[in-house]
């Protein structure tokens, strides 16, 4: 239903638009479609991988490996995946609720998102030339130490 009422904001929104500057909102909505153009490749990929997974893997599986009772070496899993993963977080957040209803614990997801959103592995490389290489690895190792707090606190609001 929330979703409904946004569409209904959204295309009164547009409409209103419309008709006070025909011109700005053809505007905004080419650019709005380009934007859209770029993100669309990134989403699919994911998107794919995700939709993957789940049909390969299935809920004991994933349970098996990013479950609650996967413990700490599903934690330590989950972080490093997050934390060599680039995936922007509209994508990332989908994917994570996709693999809590599959069967992967709280505590694990909560790693994962906050290692992938703190943590860069992959741009690294641009990091250090821009902050130095002490910097940072140390912003890098505080964030991956971060994730594991995040998961713990997850775990614990989770059994609340």
């Amino acid at each position: 239903m929330d979703t409904i009422i946004l569409y209904i904001i959204a295309g009164a929104a547009l409409f209103i638009s419309l008709i006070r500057d025909r011109g700005k909102t053809k505007k905004a909505l080419l650019k709005a479609l380009k934007t859209f153009e770029g993100i669309l490749p990134q989403f699919l990929v994911v998107l794919l991988i995700v939709a993957a997974t789940l049909a390969v893997l299935d809920t004991a599986t994933i349970s098996k490996f990013l479950g609650q009772n996967s413990g700490i070496l599903g934690i330590i899993g989950a972080s490093l995946v997050g934390a060599i993963t680039l995936i922007p977080g509209f994508v990332a957040f989908p994917a994570a609720a996709a693999l809590l209803s599959a069967g992967a614990g709280a505590s694990q997801i909560a790693a994962f998102i906050s290692s992938l959103m703190m943590v860069g592995v992959v741009t690294l490389p641009v990091e250090m030339k821009y902050f130095g290489k002490k910097t940072a690895i140390l912003r890098n190792s505080i964030a991956f130490g971060f994730s594991f707090l995040v998961a713990a606190f997850v775990g614990w609001v989770v059994q609340l």
